[in-house]
């Protein structure tokens, strides 16, 4: 999964304007507390004390829990700060959480946020169950506020992660896997959740068709331009921002770049890295070096800073106000750490 937002946004000076998360933090300072209290109380369970072992390890991990101020971002733009909010906010984390759990397991990770992972302190069948245990708090939690409409939105957004990460799963490895397919995957991985935390806001809110609409398919285009960013961060990162250089190669997994250099040419190299998963000493230099030379770092930039760009013109059709141009910052910032 993605890493955490990097730098802040060259569109503004940041000691002025402070970075985007921390002014949305402020705005919204109630409403988190009361998300953090909602978190705290629904992850226990008296019945298994292993569930609230587990999952304060994860969210004790740290985490921006950029999903749920997306969620209380939109309902305060759309005149709603109640306790229905918060439930919200607190069910979008608790998504996102159990997937993280699941995908520790899935991915065979032995570090999470800098800490060990819960897998391996624990086990396999403890991540799974404790992810599944989360799973259905938030669907206890989205039920709540009693809006059919926000349910819908957010029990498809748990199937279209579902869906993500299954088409991830079939992707990996495999050199056939085109853009589409890669948009797909990251809409369903990682823009899903952001886009329903921002339309179940303002639905929630009671906001009109439009403006629903609009802060839907900025979430929507927000978390494209996040992953694409984290993806090219692979390439060009380094561990001072949680990104060790060549994951991706040595998972084999089929990113935006790799996908633009395999059309280029070069099978027989990414057939025996990629497909085959024989990555050899010296061999991210050499994929560095042809994903370069075939342009796709370049392109991978561009796409990601087009969708940034995207987002903030989604918000056009939102209430003016601090919030709003905080979201709009947060789209440059999530794409200034490749900028």
């Amino acid at each position: 999964m993605a890493t955490d937002l990097g730098a802040p946004a060259a569109a503004r000076n940041p000691a002025a304007a402070g970075r985007p998360l921390d002014r949305l933090n402020a705005l919204l300072a109630p409403g988190l507390s009361r998300t953090a209290a909602i978190i705290e109380g629904r992850m226990a369970s008296d019945a298994a004390p292993r569930i609230p072992e587990v999952t304060a390890h994860l969210v004790g991990a740290g985490g921006k829990r950029v999903r749920p101020v997306l969620v209380l971002a939109s309902a305060a733009l759309c005149g709603e700060t109640g306790e229905d909010a918060a439930k919200l906010a607190a069910t979008v984390e608790f998504i996102h959480t159990a997937t993280l759990l699941h995908d520790d397991v899935v991915d065979e990770s032995r570090q999470r946020r800098g800490r060990p992972s819960a897998n391996l302190l624990w086990d396999n069948q403890s991540s799974v169950l404790v992810g599944d245990y989360l799973f259905a708090r938030a669907f206890q939690l989205m039920v709540e506020p009693g809006s059919l409409r926000v349910l819908g939105i957010l029990s498809n957004a748990a199937a279209t992660i579902a869906e993500g990460e299954v088409l991830q799963l079939t992707a990996s490895r495999n050199l056939a896997t085109d853009e589409a397919t890669y948009l797909r995957v990251v809409r369903g991985k990682t823009a899903a959740l952001f886009s329903a935390a921002t339309e179940a806001g303002a639905e929630l809110a009671g906001a009109d068709a439009g403006t629903v609409a609009a802060l839907r398919d900025y979430g929507d285009a927000l978390g494209i331009a996040f992953q694409i960013a984290d993806d090219l961060l692979d390439w060009e990162g380094g561990a001072e921002i949680g990104k060790n250089p060549g994951d991706d190669l040595r998972e084999g997994k089929m990113s935006l770049p790799v996908i633009k250099a395999v059309a280029s040419g070069s099978r027989e190299f990414w057939h025996r890295t990629i497909e085959l998963g024989r990555v050899d000493a010296g061999d991210f230099e050499q994929a560095l070096d042809l994903v370069r030379a075939a342009g796709a770092l370049d392109e991978t930039r561009t796409e990601a800073l087009g969708w940034s760009a995207r987002a903030k013109a989604m918000l056009n059709g939102a209430p003016e106000g601090p919030v709003r141009d905080a979201l709009a910052d947060l789209a440059d910032y999530v794409v200034a750490r490749i900028a």
